[in-house]
């Protein structure tokens, strides 16, 4: 089609594949918004849900931590249940992007602007 172009050819291969990596990495971000994870903490008594872009979405607590005396370990477990939930989103993004890259041809090791 464009053969006496020279590499004008390969250069709008190059082009058509950014955009089309472009519109699957945006449709990735949309998909990581809508994948949820659940972390927790003392055994299931506190639990943290997030999305896979590390957006709190929601927190269960048991009634049985709740005791005046014990603000500070449930404020603890609270934290701790919040830091799972969000290296589980971390790790789900990851995956979710050498996933996209393996289906793009990509190497694995090639950082893309996230």
């Amino acid at each position: 089609m464009l053969k006496g172009l020279g590499g004008l050819g390969d250069m709008a291969k190059m082009m058509k594949t950014a955009q089309e990596m472009q519109g699957k990495m945006s449709q990735m971000q949309d998909d990581l918004a809508n994948i949820s994870v659940t972390g927790e903490s003392g055994a299931g008594l506190v639990k943290v849900t997030t999305n896979a872009k590390g957006v709190l979405t929601g927190l269960n607590i048991d009634i049985s931590i709740f005791h005046p005396d014990e603000k500070e370990v449930v404020e603890d477990l609270i934290l701790a249940a919040v830091k799972d939930a969000q290296a589980k989103a971390a790790d789900r993004s990851a995956s979710e992007l050498q996933r996209l890259q393996e289906s793009l041809g990509l190497p694995a090791d090639i950082k893309l602007p996230f």
